[in-house]
């Protein structure tokens, strides 16, 4: 389900014209979040690692309505619910798009989702399926053999794209603590460093529960 936003009285309809007219319209964030406790909660109930942490940044962004907003025919649309678009990794090394629907419950998320990446995982190719290429999702990609600092997406500047993009990197322990690089990059003609802070607010949180 989605909702049509009144531009006309919408607060930041002249930031939606102004940065609509970039080439390059996203802007990112690079930073950590502290994985301390959500690594011991993976460690103590044998949660899926790559699955926990995506499904607490599903949480964290389905909260934030910016992350919600997508452009559409150059309107705004405001979906109730966005799902995931990760990328899933192969053992011969390449990878291939998923889509993963956002459940609340946990388990059920988990349950759904490792049917999809067995799906992947037995396929060839990008798998760019009518799923993979809905814009109602985040577009999730994991690199966890490093960690980072900076992050850039290749962007085919033609095709019209309002989907945020998240990363992750590998964790490192630094002072006790257990930080996971986290890269977000968002279409400035639909949020804010603001609403970045939002998100990355609410996902530590929901690692911390």
């Amino acid at each position: 389900m989605r909702t049509k936003l009144d531009l006309n009285s919408w607060n930041r309809k002249e930031h939606f014209k102004f940065f609509g007219s970039f080439d390059e319209p996203f802007f990112g964030i690079t930073t950590t979040v502290d994985f301390t406790k959500g690594y011991q909660k993976i460690q103590d109930l044998g949660y899926p690692y790559f699955l926990f942490y995506l499904h607490k940044s599903l949480m964290a962004a389905n909260s934030v309505e910016a992350f919600r907003y997508r452009i559409e025919n150059d309107e705004v649309f405001i979906y109730d619910k966005i799902h995931a678009s990760p990328t899933i990794g192969r053992e011969d090394h390449t990878f291939g798009f998923s889509f993963m629907e956002f459940k609340e419950d946990f388990e059920t998320f988990v349950s759904e989702s490792k049917k999809e990446i067995e799906d992947v995982k037995n396929s060839t190719g990008l798998r760019h399926t009518d799923n993979a290429k809905r814009i109602d999702t985040i577009h999730f990609s994991s690199i966890p053999w490093y960690t980072f600092t900076g992050l850039t997406h290749a962007r085919h500047f033609q095709f019209v794209d309002s989907v945020p993009k998240i990363s992750f990197g590998k964790y490192t322990k630094t002072d006790n603590k257990l930080l996971l690089p986290i890269a977000v990059n968002v279409h400035h003609a639909l949020a804010d460093g603001y609403h970045v802070g939002a998100y990355l607010e609410e996902f530590q949180s929901l690692l911390n529960e």
